[in-house]
């Protein structure tokens, strides 16, 4: 899931989850199906359900690994406690041991004194380990990850996407991925939901969308990343303005503020036009094949 900050990729992250704000009311429909082949209808859920979901069926890692993990607990009782809530581990001191491996696997140097260090004595990249840990210790069916490597340096970034990775294709679980680096969603991604204002614009295979972008938005995406490399100045391109707040979206096209193309037309709200909600695009004047070529496309 890409878009500029603001545009509501952590909110529908949240909304999955049941950890939306109680000063926001959520619409819609979100299902999560758990590898027992159990439902859970999110949105209008009991607090219980939710609850007995999330951690379970659903884990989610965020963005910085400090304010995710208790400072007043070690680590490897993080870790445990996770298996011993869900009661995925008979007793607590398989619950222990099962906590020393998984720090093992993420690659945690000596995870047995790992696992009694409190947060501050590990460095960011560590911490973020123990995130990871404690995301697949339940064999999640869905793992969400909000931007997970963006307090990281470059080096712990490739190392810790790779544990993420690879952690989920060992459990056949599904990931969402919320990022602004478009050239990691090329590599760990097969589709992409392109969001902006709350909505989803664009969606379809990665490898369409960004060789072939359909919306006005997505193409200005590219234009303003390193994917973009049909730039004949060497130039990134910018998308003018920002992103307006969910108390000022525009009617109709919510991009049309910021879009050199935008008419008349762009003030009703354009159909979705694809094969599905997973394939398809809104937008009254999509990108030609000629301007996918070059940056004019936004």
């Amino acid at each position: 899931m890409i878009g500029e900050s603001g545009s509501g990729k952590s909110l529908t992250a949240l909304s999955i989850m049941g950890l939306l704000a109680e000063s926001l009311e959520p619409f819609g429909s979100v299902t999560v199906t758990g590898q027992d082949g159990r439902h859970t209808q999110v949105v209008g859920t009991a607090e219980g359900d939710l609850a007995a979901m999330r951690g379970r069926d659903v884990t989610m890692i965020f963005q910085e690994p400090m304010t995710a993990l208790n400072p007043t607990m070690r680590v490897g009782a993080q870790v445990a406690e996770v298996m011993r809530i869900h009661r995925t581990v008979p007793d607590r001191h398989t619950a222990a041991a099962r906590a020393v491996e998984l720090l093992d696997k993420v690659g945690l140097p000596d995870p047995a004194e790992a696992a009694k260090a409190y947060p501050h004595q590990l460095s960011g990249g560590q911490r973020q380990r123990v995130v990871v840990a404690m995301a697949l210790a339940n064999d999640p069916a869905l793992l969400i990850c909000d931007e997970p490597t963006t307090a990281l340096d470059v080096t712990v970034q490739a190392l810790v996407l790779d544990l993420i990775v690879r952690g989920v294709e060992a459990r056949n679980a599904g990931m969402l991925f919320i990022t602004h680096d478009l050239a990691v969603v090329a590599s760990v991604c097969e589709r992409v939901l392109v969001m902006y204002g709350g909505r989803v614009v664009e969606a379809g295979d990665v490898q369409q969308v960004f060789t072939q972008p359909r919306h006005r938005y997505t193409r200005g995406l590219i234009g303003a990343s390193d994917l973009d490399l049909t730039r004949p100045d060497g130039r990134l391109y910018t998308i003018q303005g920002s992103v307006p707040s969910a108390g000022a979206l525009p009617h109709g096209c919510v991009f049309r503020n910021r879009c050199i193309h935008a008419t008349v037309e762009c003030e009703s709200q354009p159909r979705w036009e694809g094969s599905g909600p997973e394939d398809g695009f809104a937008c009254w004047h999509p990108v030609r094949v000629r301007d996918a070529q070059g940056v004019g496309g936004s």
